[in-house]
Protein backbone atom coordinates (compact mmCIF):
# COMPACT_ATOMS: atom_id res chain seq x y z
CA UNK A 1 0.00 0.00 0.00
CA UNK A 2 1.14 3.57 -0.39
CA UNK A 3 1.34 6.47 2.00
CA UNK A 4 -1.85 8.05 3.10
CA UNK A 5 -2.15 11.75 2.25
CA UNK A 6 -4.40 14.21 3.92
CA UNK A 7 -6.61 16.01 1.36
CA UNK A 8 -5.12 19.41 2.38
CA UNK A 9 -1.55 18.21 1.59
CA UNK A 10 -2.15 17.03 -1.95
CA UNK A 11 -1.63 20.39 -3.69
CA UNK A 12 1.16 21.64 -1.40
CA UNK A 13 4.83 21.48 -2.22
CA UNK A 14 7.60 21.04 0.27
CA UNK A 15 9.48 24.30 1.10
CA UNK A 16 12.91 24.57 -0.56
CA UNK A 17 14.76 24.74 2.75
CA UNK A 18 13.35 21.37 3.85
CA UNK A 19 15.08 19.80 0.87
CA UNK A 20 18.35 21.33 1.99
CA UNK A 21 17.90 20.02 5.52
CA UNK A 22 17.24 16.55 4.21
CA UNK A 23 20.41 16.63 2.10
CA UNK A 24 22.73 18.40 4.58
CA UNK A 25 25.24 15.52 4.85
CA UNK A 26 25.52 15.33 1.08
CA UNK A 27 26.00 19.10 0.85
CA UNK A 28 28.68 19.16 3.55
CA UNK A 29 30.62 16.33 1.91
CA UNK A 30 30.33 17.99 -1.51
CA UNK A 31 31.64 21.32 -0.15
CA UNK A 32 34.47 19.58 1.66
CA UNK A 33 35.42 17.74 -1.51
CA UNK A 34 35.36 20.91 -3.60
CA UNK A 35 37.56 22.85 -1.16
CA UNK A 36 39.99 19.93 -0.88
CA UNK A 37 40.33 19.69 -4.65
CA UNK A 38 40.80 23.46 -4.90
CA UNK A 39 43.52 23.39 -2.24
CA UNK A 40 45.41 20.57 -3.92
CA UNK A 41 44.99 22.09 -7.39
CA UNK A 42 46.53 25.44 -6.40
CA UNK A 43 49.60 23.77 -4.91
CA UNK A 44 50.16 26.57 -2.39
CA UNK A 45 51.95 25.25 0.64
CA UNK A 46 51.64 27.81 3.40
CA UNK A 47 54.53 27.33 5.79
CA UNK A 48 54.05 28.18 9.42
CA UNK A 49 56.74 30.40 10.90
CA UNK A 50 59.54 28.44 12.51
CA UNK A 51 60.01 29.52 16.07
CA UNK A 52 62.03 26.63 17.44
CA UNK A 53 64.52 24.41 15.71
CA UNK A 54 65.91 21.11 16.86
CA UNK A 55 69.15 21.31 18.79
CA UNK A 56 68.63 24.77 20.22
CA UNK A 57 66.54 27.88 20.18
CA UNK A 58 67.15 30.40 17.41
CA UNK A 59 65.92 33.22 19.66
CA UNK A 60 68.99 32.89 21.91
CA UNK A 61 71.48 33.59 19.15
CA UNK A 62 74.49 35.40 20.54
CA UNK A 63 76.32 35.69 17.25
CA UNK A 64 74.58 36.81 14.09
CA UNK A 65 73.63 34.03 11.68
CA UNK A 66 73.40 34.62 7.95
CA UNK A 67 69.98 36.06 7.10
CA UNK A 68 69.23 37.11 10.67
CA UNK A 69 69.39 40.89 10.25
CA UNK A 70 66.90 42.07 12.88
CA UNK A 71 68.54 43.69 15.90
CA UNK A 72 66.98 43.14 19.32
CA UNK A 73 67.83 46.03 21.63
CA UNK A 74 66.97 46.84 25.24
CA UNK A 75 66.71 50.57 25.98
CA UNK A 76 67.35 52.43 29.25
CA UNK A 77 63.78 51.86 30.46
CA UNK A 78 64.09 48.11 29.90
CA UNK A 79 61.86 47.98 26.82
CA UNK A 80 62.63 45.17 24.40
CA UNK A 81 62.65 46.71 20.91
CA UNK A 82 63.68 45.21 17.58
CA UNK A 83 65.02 47.23 14.65
CA UNK A 84 64.52 46.22 11.01
CA UNK A 85 67.05 46.96 8.26
CA UNK A 86 66.21 50.33 6.70
CA UNK A 87 64.74 51.86 9.84
CA UNK A 88 66.14 55.16 11.11
CA UNK A 89 68.25 53.88 14.02
CA UNK A 90 69.16 50.47 12.60
CA UNK A 91 72.75 51.38 11.71
CA UNK A 92 73.48 53.04 15.07
CA UNK A 93 71.95 50.23 17.14
CA UNK A 94 74.49 47.82 18.65
CA UNK A 95 73.63 44.34 19.92
CA UNK A 96 75.21 43.57 23.31
CA UNK A 97 74.55 39.91 24.29
CA UNK A 98 75.77 40.60 27.84
CA UNK A 99 72.69 42.82 28.37
CA UNK A 100 70.32 40.22 26.90
CA UNK A 101 70.18 41.77 23.43
CA UNK A 102 70.09 39.44 20.45
CA UNK A 103 69.62 38.94 16.72
CA UNK A 104 66.34 37.72 15.20
CA UNK A 105 65.69 36.05 11.86
CA UNK A 106 62.08 37.23 11.43
CA UNK A 107 59.67 39.79 12.85
CA UNK A 108 57.45 36.97 13.95
CA UNK A 109 60.26 35.41 15.98
CA UNK A 110 60.99 38.75 17.67
CA UNK A 111 57.31 39.31 18.45
CA UNK A 112 56.98 35.77 19.78
CA UNK A 113 59.92 36.39 22.12
CA UNK A 114 58.11 39.45 23.53
CA UNK A 115 59.86 42.27 21.66
CA UNK A 116 58.09 45.16 19.93
CA UNK A 117 58.98 46.89 16.67
CA UNK A 118 60.78 50.25 16.82
CA UNK A 119 58.43 53.15 16.19
CA UNK A 120 60.87 54.98 13.88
Amino acid sequence: MGKAFHPKWIGRRRPWWRSLLAARLTLVLALLGITSVAYVATGDKHQLPRVHSFGGSSSKVVFRKAGCDIKGNINERGEHIYHMPGQEYYLTTRVNPARGERWFCSQWEAWWAGWRKAKV
